[in-house]
């Protein structure tokens, strides 16, 4: 090889090289500011927000004895500030609920020990992760109008997924758990590439674990 051949293919490697960090950039920046521009205008305060049926609160981890992360107890307390301020109707808390691990029922637990009627809650123990747990609200349970509660920088996704999926969603967020700036800067970051998770189940349109109309929500509603 030439002198020439050389520097001719090391030029060509570095364009090849630069050519992939725009695109692999392009794939993180362009979902982030979609997912804003989507959601900007729909992420409100507990005051500010726009009352509809439901708060559907997003499920975290639960701790071996039942109890709620931080994390969880601050959605579950924006939630029941929806629901004393009459904001919502009725709570549908979706999560991972399985015989050994029951997010759910934690959520359930927990509303209902802070003054939430047991018969204004509504349970889906199938969310196993943001989409599911919005399709399944809109499939399953019949929701078309929700308050989506999260932390902030988990609303601009769930609210993107709800709107691109029918579901009338308004947002709001908890900022009181930021204090943790480790936890929190990790959350910003994991959304980066949830987004791209995202934007392949709504392109795909992913079917979730589904099944048969449940009436639990229709019953909170009613009740």
């Amino acid at each position: 090889m030439t002198a020439g051949s050389g520097s001719a293919l090391g030029r060509f490697v570095g364009r090849l090289a630069a050519v992939g960090t725009v695109l692999g950039a392009a794939l993180i920046v362009v979902p982030a500011w979609y997912v804003r521009k989507v959601s900007d205008d729909r992420m409100k305060s507990v005051d500010e927000v726009p009352a509809q049926p439901v708060a559907l609160v997003l499920g975290a981890e639960v701790y071996a004895d039942g109890q709620p992360s931080r994390y969880l107890r601050a959605r579950l307390d924006i939630a029941r500030e929806l629901f004393d301020a009459g904001k919502v109707e009725a709570i549908l808390v979706s999560g991972d609920g399985t015989r050994h691990y029951n997010e759910t029922g934690g959520m359930r637990d927990y509303l209902i020990a802070h003054g939430v009627p047991a018969h204004r809650i509504a349970g889906d123990y199938a969310g196993f992760d943001t989409y599911d747990s919005c399709v399944r609200a809109r499939k399953i349970f019949g929701a078309t109008r929700v308050i989506v509660v999260s932390q902030s920088y988990h609303l601009p996704r769930a609210l993107t997924i709800c709107l691109a999926i029918g579901l009338d969603a308004w947002g709001v967020g908890d900022d009181t758990v930021r204090s943790n700036q480790e936890m929190w800067s990790y959350g910003t970051l994991r959304e980066l590439g949830a987004n791209l998770k995202m934007m392949w189940d709504l392109l795909s349109r992913r079917r979730p674990v589904l099944g048969p109309h449940d009436d639990s929500l229709d019953r909170a509603l009613q009740s």
